[in-house]
C-alpha cells in the first residue's frame, strides 16, 4: 500500500500508525496497529475515535493484512471482528460493507488496498463539500457553539462541524467558538480546544452545562455538530449531550446544525429509536483517567449509566449539512435520506 499521512491516520512501510488522541493535547504519540486485536483495542479505548476515522482505520488495515497474505476466510473474519467494535457509528458498517464487495473479487488483494485508499481520498474530498456547503451559512461576526470533536482528527479531511467553522473562520465570519467539554471523556476539552488553537481560531471553552446561561444571555448564533448516524428520518445519533443542545437551541429560537458526510447515512435505519447506542464503561463516569494518572471521584459500589450517544429527533435540526449540500427539514420529510 502506498504511503499516505493524515492528521490521525499514518501508512508507511506497511505499516498502519494512529495518533493516539487519549494523549492528546499533552502529548503526540502515534502507536501501531497492524492486528485486528490491536486496532480494535485502540477503537475500544478511543485512541481512535471518530466516526468516519473509525472505518478508514478498519479498512485500511484490512487492506495491508490482504497484502501481508491473509486467505480470503481470514480477511472476512477480521472485517466482521472490526465491524463489531463500535456499534453506533455507521461510517464504519458503511466502509465494511464496500470493502466485503472488493473481497469478493478474484483479485482481492489489490482490489481491497485500492478500496481502502479510494476511500481515503473520497473523504477528504466529502470533508472538503462539507466546508463549502456549510460556511455558506455562517454569517460575519457569529459565535458558534460546538460539542465534541468533529474535525481533522475524527476525519481524513479538514473535518466536518469543524472544517465548517474554520472554513467560515478563513472567510473572516467566526468571532467566536464555545467549546463544549464534552464529558465524561472531554472530547471537546482535549481535542477540539487543540485542534482549534492550532488553527488560530477563537475560543472559549466551557462546561456542558453553561451552554443554556450563554444562550440565554444571546452569546450564541448558531450550533453545529457532527454525526454518527442519520436514520432515513433524520434523526441523528451523536455523541452524548448533542440533544440537550437541540433542545436548548430550540428553546433559544437558535439554528442548529448536523454535518456529515454520506457515509453516515443509515437509510436503512427508519427512526433514532432504531439506532443501537453504545453503552461505556463505568469508570468513565466515575472518575477520569489520563497523561495525568488517574482519580476517582464516585463511590466505590456507584451504579453507572453511561451511553455515548444520544439521539437529537429530526424535529429540532434546522439543516444536515452532507457533501452533497444542505438539506432541509422539508426535504428530509420526503424521503431525502430514506431507500431509493
Amino acid at each position: 500500500m502506498q504511503t499516505l499521512q493524515t492528521t490521525s491516520l499514518r501508512v508507511r512501510d506497511n505499516q498502519l500508525f494512529i495518533l493516539d488522541q487519549q494523549a492528546l493535547p499533552q502529548e503526540v504519540k502515534w502507536l501501531e496497529a497492524n492486528s485486528v486485536p490491536s486496532l480494535v483495542d485502540h477503537i475500544l479505548t478511543l485512541r481512535v475515535r471518530g466516526a468516519p476515522l473509525i472505518g478508514l482505520s478498519a479498512s485500511l488495515l484490512l487492506g495491508l493484512l490482504a497484502e501481508r497474505g491473509l486467505s480470503r476466510d481470514e480477511l472476512l473474519a477480521a472485517l466482521e471482528t472490526l465491524r463489531a467494535s463500535r456499534p453506533t457509528a455507521v461510517n464504519l458498517m458503511n466502509n465494511l460493507d464496500r470493502m466485503r464487495l472488493a473481497l469478493q473479487q478474484e483479485a482481492f488483494v489489490p482490489a481491497l488496498v485500492a478500496e481502502a485508499q479510494r476511500l481515503v481520498d473520497e473523504d477528504k474530498r466529502l470533508c472538503e463539500r462539507i466546508a463549502e456547503a456549510g460556511s455558506a451559512l455562517v454569517a460575519p461576526g457569529s459565535r458558534l457553539l460546538t460539542h465534541c470533536n468533529t474535525g481533522g482528527l475524527a476525519t481524513a479531511g479538514v473535518g466536518t462541524a469543524l472544517g465548517v467553522i474554520n472554513r467560515a473562520h478563513r472567510q473572516g465570519n467566526v468571532a467566536n467558538v464555545w467549546v463544549d467539554e464534552t464529558r465524561p471523556l472531554l472530547q471537546g476539552g482535549r481535542l477540539t480546544a487543540w485542534e482549534l488553537g492550532e488553527l488560530g481560531v477563537p475560543y472559549q471553552l466551557i462546561t456542558d452545562s453553561m451552554a443554556a446561561g450563554l444562550m440565554a444571555q444571546g452569546q450564541v448564533d448558531a450550533v453545529w455538530v457532527g454525526a454518527d448516524r442519520i436514520a432515513a428520518n433524520g434523526d441523528v445519533a451523536n455523541k452524548i449531550g448533542t440533544y440537550s443542545l437541540a433542545v436548548l437551541a430550540k428553546f433559544h429560537n437558535i439554528p442548529f446544525y448536523v454535518a456529515a458526510p454520506r457515509t453516515t447515512l443509515d437509510p436503512h435505519c427508519p427512526n433514532g429509536a432504531a439506532i443501537p447506542i453504545e453503552q461505556r464503561a463505568a469508570v468513565e463516569v466515575t472518575g477520569a483517567a489520563g497523561s495525568f494518572g488517574s482519580v476517582r471521584w464516585a463511590p466505590q459500589d456507584a451504579r453507572v449509566y453511561n451511553p455515548a450517544f444520544d439521539v437529537t429527533p429530526a424535529e429540532l435540526i434546522t439543516g444536515w449539512v452532507l457533501d452533497s449540500g444542505v438539506a432541509g427539514p422539508e426535504a428530509v420529510r420526503a424521503g431525502a435520506f430514506a431507500v431509493g
